[in-house]
């Protein structure tokens, strides 16, 4: 299932959320295993896909906050860049308790991608969400493993710091999950040969097959090697952002060295309302 919500307004945050739900197509794992094996080898040497019993997430390298990705699986795209650009609307604060309950799934395991809780954070960032519900505990949740990323202002590095909150602000794409072992698809790919980067490659692939039928994957993966070219949200542009190259000046980018933990919250092959993030995803260090 996909779902999309949206915020009006900060105070009217319980009454307000305009709610879109659309039923996925859904191919068996086995199916997929074949159609992610001979799309993903037109951009990498090497390549293997399998189905395998979901590793615990909750140990190393992965650090998340519940053991796996199965169970009552969703993905949620909460707000959007119209949020950000060409200024950011600060009224857009959302909390994950509440987009649980909009879900279906109050004792939500969520990962994925967002921007950090400016209350909170004092600043813009970015947030790597990784958070396990609990609704009978008094704080509403069990585990929060999420973090952001911040730019200084002085001399433009980037930090990585915890956050325990489970509100965000503007805009996230979220895989949502009851966090039980079960199934997964395992995918290595090493030795990029192509154009498209390791999620870009897998959604154009999902696309190609499924065509206007939207397919919806999410999950966790770990760059073992290399680096990869990240970016960062500086504080909000006080100069409305109206172009692509406009944002692209405003963002901070960073080459970060492996090892990384990666956290997909949303990559599909098909927009059903043309006005999605098709694939958005966020990076930490275990640090």
């Amino acid at each position: 299932m996909l779902t999309r919500l949206s915020v009006p307004s900060l105070k009217m945050l319980a009454k307000t959320f305009q709610v879109e739900k659309f039923t996925l197509h859904c191919p068996s794992l086995q199916e997929l295993t074949e159609v992610l094996k001979n799309g993903l080898a037109l951009n990498f040497a090497n390549v293997d896909v399998k189905i395998s019993d979901c590793p615990n997430l909750q140990i190393a390298p992965f650090h998340l906050a519940a053991p796996g990705l199965c169970g009552s699986t969703r993905i949620a795209d909460v707000g959007g860049a119209q949020n950000l650009l060409p200024l950011p609307n600060l009224d857009k604060v959302y909390n994950f308790v509440d987009i649980a309950k909009q879900i279906d799934l109050p004792e939500a395991f969520i990962i994925g991608a967002g921007a950090g809780p400016h209350r909170h954070v004092g600043v813009n960032s970015e947030m790597m969400s990784n958070l396990k519900l609990n609704m009978q505990c008094g704080s509403n949740c069990a585990a929060i493993q999420t973090r952001v990323c911040t730019v200084n202002t002085e001399d433009g590095s980037c930090k990585q710091m915890p956050l325990n909150s489970t509100e965000f602000s503007l805009l996230g794409n979220f895989f949502c999950s009851e966090g039980k072992p079960g199934k997964v698809l395992e995918i290595i790919a090493t030795k990029r040969t192509g154009e498209e980067n390791f999620i870009s490659c897998i959604r154009k692939t999902l696309a190609q097959k499924y065509g206007d039928q939207p397919v919806g994957l999410g999950g966790a993966f770990i760059i073992q090697r290399g680096k990869a070219k990240l970016h960062v949200m500086p504080a909000f542009s006080e100069t409305p952002l109206k172009s692509e190259n406009d944002v692209n000046q405003w963002l901070k980018f960073y080459d970060v060295p492996a090892p990384l933990i990666c956290l997909t919250g949303e990559c599909i092959s098909h927009d059903p309302v043309r006005n999605f993030i098709l694939s958005l995803r966020r990076h930490f260090k275990d640090s």
